[in-house]
Order: structure tokens, then sequence, then C-alpha cells
């Protein structure tokens, strides 16, 4: 008789303890989240606060999340000099040229790596990924663009990074996924390989591509060690990043030594410092990339989880 005691008073507590879990979970799982993303964004909302604080006050200290000081000064720093509106056309028309080429070149190759009846496919892989693995070095690398007339000319900051072979495996393998039906059918109907990769592949990899194309604007946009290398001889070419980075290293130098003030400006030197020049250019080097991403989120979610769920 104990036994069928026993069941019934586990079946009564279950409804109750089933109440207090999911409970304790809620809490705790909220609380986590809340601490989460206090720990993630106070850092990028207390540097907009630098940015707007006197660079003297800075030094001293003791800036959270409200100005003490409140002063433009480190963005009129910032946009002093006249060269970085032209720097930011560069950049731009750099990240969207990179981008749009790597995701249609790269898409392209990886549907016809993917294609079983490719014999080559295997072959061509192994050198990409190996490619991944070894590297020139900088030195050959800086002679192979003076050899293809590369030097002080916009075209290096695309055509070196219109393939990528670690994008190239990730889309390979989501292409992997899409069934193998479709493109039978649409050869029954007299589809070439061009028009099924068009209309068929290319739509159905949004996720995927959404993804890539985050990851190679954001690089193609904080790239500024490139035009140091190849287009440092030529001012119209520059991009927004290597004026950012040849502006915070004035500052420094004008902390240092007042005489130097070259990029900050002389009105300008004594009134900024190293600390909030650096946070004036954080937030305009990150304002446009984080305009761009509400707009891909979605798919940036989706795209993470390629290969987490298989047919």
């Amino acid at each position: 008789m104990s036994g069928p005691k026993n069941a019934v008073m586990l079946s009564r507590r279950r409804p109750g303890s089933s109440g207090v879990e999911p409970f304790l979970f809620n809490t705790f799982n909220t609380l986590f989240m809340i601490f989460l993303v206090i720990v993630t964004l106070y850092p990028f909302l207390n540097t907009i606060v630098v940015s707007f604080n006197a660079g003297n006050d800075t030094i001293r200290g003791g800036i959270y999340l409200w100005p003490r000081q409140f002063t433009m000064q480190n963005y009129n720093a910032v946009f002093a000099s006249g060269t970085i509106y032209n720097a930011f056309l560069i950049s731009v028309a750099r990240t969207v040229l990179s981008t749009l080429l790597n995701i249609f070149l790269t898409t392209m190759l990886a549907y016809t790596l993917s294609r079983r009846e490719y014999v080559f496919r295997k072959p061509i892989t192994t050198i990409f990924v190996l490619t991944m693995y070894f590297n020139a070095g900088l030195i050959p690398n800086y002679f192979l663009m003076k050899d293809l007339h590369l030097i002080n000319n916009f075209l290096v900051y695309v055509l070196p990074s219109m393939i990528s072979a670690f994008n190239l495996i990730v889309i390979r393998t989501y292409i992997g996924t899409i069934p193998e039906s479709l493109v039978e059918s649409s050869r029954i109907d007299g589809a070439g390989d061009f028009k099924i990769f068009w209309r068929i592949i290319f739509p159905l990899c949004k996720p995927v591509l959404a993804t890539i194309a985050l990851f190679v604007a954001v690089g193609a946009w904080n790239s500024w060690f490139d035009a140091f290398l190849y287009t440092s001889s030529r001012q119209e070419l520059s991009t927004l990043q290597y004026e950012l980075m040849k502006l915070l290293s004035s500052s420094v130098n004008a902390n240092s030594n007042p005489s130097v003030a070259n990029g900050v400006g002389a009105e300008h030197a004594t009134q900024v410092t190293p600390i909030s020049i650096r946070a004036a250019v954080t937030v305009v080097a990150s304002v446009p990339i984080l305009m761009v991403y509400p707009f891909m989120q979605k798919y940036f979610v989706v795209g993470l989880n390629v290969g987490s769920v298989k047919e």
C-alpha cells in the first residue's frame, strides 16, 4: 500500500514544483540577460560619453554615463582636416564594391565546387584550403601588388579581396543543404548552370550571404594597413580608418610635444587628449556599421545556424 500512496503524494507535489521551477528559471534568465546587456552595452555608452567630454577633464577619471564637461572639441578635431570627407567616400566605395564582388564571385565559385559532376572540385578546394594555412608574407605580397600595377591604385582595395577561402567553405556547406531535386527539376525544364545559380541557388542563400556580407563589410571598413602599404603616397586614395589612425597618432605626439600638432590642428591640440580623440574616433568609425547591422540582423541569426540542422 505504501507504493500507491507515495505515487499519489508525488503526483500531488508535481504541479506545485512545476510552477516554482519555471518561475525560478525565468527570473534567473531575466537577471542574467539584463546583466549581459549591461556588460555588453556599457563600454560603448561610456566611449560615447567620453567623446563628448572635455579632454583635460577626462584625464581625472570618474566619467561613466554622462559627460561632466560637455564639449564638441573632440569631434571638431576629428573633422578639422578636410581630407576626412574624401577618405569617408573612399571607404564607402571600397566597402560596397568589395562586399558585392566578394559575395557574388565567392558564391558562384562555391556553387561550382559543390557540383559532384565537376571533375576538378576536390583539387581546387584543396588549393583554396591551403591558402588558409600558408601565406607568402608581407614583402612578397607587396611585390605582387607592384607587379600587378596596383600600387597607388584604388583597385588594390577591391581585387585582392574578391575571393575568400573561409567564406567559400561556409557558402559551399550551405549550398550542400539545398535539396538536389531543385537543381534536377530545373535541368529538366532546360535551365543552364548560370540560370540555376541566379534564379534558385543565389536567392536560397540569402541568410548565409547576409552573414558573410556583414563580415566582409566590417573587415573592409575597418582596414587601414593596406592603405598604409599601397596608397600612402596618394592622399586622394586614403581611407577613413587610415586618416583616423594618423589623427590618433598626431594627437599623441601633440600632447607629448606641444610644437607638434599635425592632423589635429594647433587650435585643438591643447584642448583634446589621446583618450578623448580615441573615443571620438571609435564613435565615428563605428556608427556607419551600426546603422547597417539592424537591417541584416535577421539574416545574420539564421546564417549563424549553418550546419546546425541536418536533413
